[in-house]
């Protein structure tokens, strides 16, 4: 890997790391940290097909309460540069999504680091507060991105500095049954995470459209755009039912059940 491609892979690290807390530019999310480190390095297309895999897992991660969820944007980048510097291209991709599970656990401890250090950070914006002083406060908002931005950064560059001859002969030194083993748990894991997301959106209201893009997405005669196009008039049409809901149907009438779809139909009976 070039020097200028080393570079670029730890900008993308700390804008991922800084998407995590900003949540403005989705630069954590694994789709957009993989095909952007596949992109700096020759990588698109397997960096594409990992970012797309982590993905599908990570939209069933989530903060509740108390609760941290795993670091995507870790797992997303660290298992980006490994694919990378394995040089095994599409074919890595497995053993990538199963490494990236564990990173992504033991990204929740450079997490909980960060949020420690961010609360004598926010007591100092506290006091600059209180002198009026606007410059100040700015300035440790800036140190407090910043510091969620090397969270990530670090880490990446690290992995960087080994030799990707070392992570290539490892991965070729792995047995066949270890291999395979990966790859076919890497594709578990992608269908929990697929699951859990099934799981929180199952209403009455959301099935429907699940059960007619699962029967429109077996039809292989229909491309991306087409599919595309169907998801986002099938999205249009729930926004307008769920609007009228809210509006109490056209004959004034809802009985509010928190199911839109559900005290429309009713509405029609």
């Amino acid at each position: 890997m070039s020097a200028i491609s080393m570079i670029l892979v730890v900008l993308v690290a700390f804008l991922a790391g800084m998407g995590g807390i900003l949540d403005e530019f989705q630069f954590h999310q694994p789709l957009v940290a993989c095909t952007l480190i596949g992109l700096v390095t020759g990588n698109l297309e397997a960096g594409i097909i990992l970012g797309g895999s982590l993905q599908m897992i990570a939209l069933g991660w989530a903060n509740i309460g108390a609760a941290v969820a795993p670091d995507a944007a870790l797992a997303a980048v660290a298992s980006a540069i490994i694919l990378v510097q394995g040089g095994q291209g599409v074919k890595g991709v497995g053993p990538a999504i199963a490494i990236a599970i564990p990173l992504a656990v033991a990204g929740l401890f450079l997490t909980m680091l960060a949020r420690t250090i961010a609360v004598p950070i926010v007591h100092f914006m506290d006091a600059a507060a209180e002198e009026g002083n606007f410059r100040k406060i700015e300035m440790w908002q800036i140190i407090g991105i910043v510091m969620q931005g090397l969270r990530i950064a670090i880490p990446a560059a690290a992995l960087l500095v080994i030799p990707s001859s070392a992570v290539r002969g490892f991965l070729e030194s792995m047995p066949a049954w270890l291999n395979e083993g990966m790859t076919i748990g890497g594709g578990m894991v992608v269908a929990v995470g697929y699951a859990m997301v099934i799981n929180m959106m199952a209403t009455r209201e959301v099935w429907p459209f699940f059960a007619i893009g699962f029967v429109i997405a077996a039809v292989s005669d229909l491309t991306l755009i087409a599919l595309g196009a169907l998801g986002v008039s099938f999205g249009l049409i729930y926004l307008e039912l769920k609007k009228n809901a809210g509006n109490g149907g056209n004959n004034g009438g809802s009985s509010n059940t928190g199911d839109p779809l559900g005290d429309i139909l009713n509405d029609y009976e």
